[in-house]
């Protein structure tokens, strides 16, 4: 089926929920991350929960690295807090940037894992490179018109991603 393409690997409530550590057992070596309602709200400078997330990540020997469709303001201002490198502007789905961000951190799409919030421009762009990935529900509802407009769709993805799910 065509939605294929749109489905992720895995679709959790939160960032906050992934086993990062049994994934670093599996042999993850580096995270892709898109940040607004990923893993803060949409436009919310970074918190201690996520500040710890970063902290925990590099302990553990994670490359990480922020990839947002953001200008350089809003990206840079959470890369301040977290210190994690970024792209921003990313043009996401396009693959470019999620090739860029895993040679940046020394990675390959067999060791690379990306985290994100929205099925069109997330888990698609990384779908068509090859990296292994994790939807999480947004964080806050508030979100732009053109994303909220998108949602919807999302919903018949993701409609089609959990039945089959439920039928393995």
């Amino acid at each position: 089926m065509w939605l294929e393409r749109f489905y992720p690997g895995e679709y959790m409530n939160s960032t906050y929920e992934i086993d990062f550590d049994a994934l670093y057992r599996e042999g993850y070596r580096g995270i892709i991350f898109d940040i607004d309602n990923t893993l803060v709200p949409h436009g919310a400078p970074a918190d201690e929960r996520a500040c710890r997330l970063f902290v925990h990540l590099q302990e553990l020997g994670y490359r990480c690295m922020l990839l947002s469709n953001n200008k350089e303001p809003r990206v840079k201002m959470f890369h301040d807090a977290v210190g994690i490198p970024y792209i921003h502007r990313a043009g996401k789905p396009n693959g470019a940037n999620y090739k860029k961000a895993m040679q940046q951190m020394g990675t390959t799409t067999k060791d690379t894992l990306f985290v994100g919030d929205q099925v069109f421009t997330d888990v698609y762009g990384a779908n068509r490179v090859g990296i292994r990935t994790i939807l999480v529900k947004p964080i806050h509802p508030k979100e732009k018109i053109q994303i909220v407009l998108k949602r919807y769709l999302e919903k018949i993805v993701l409609f089609f991603y959990c039945r089959k799910k439920r039928k393995k």
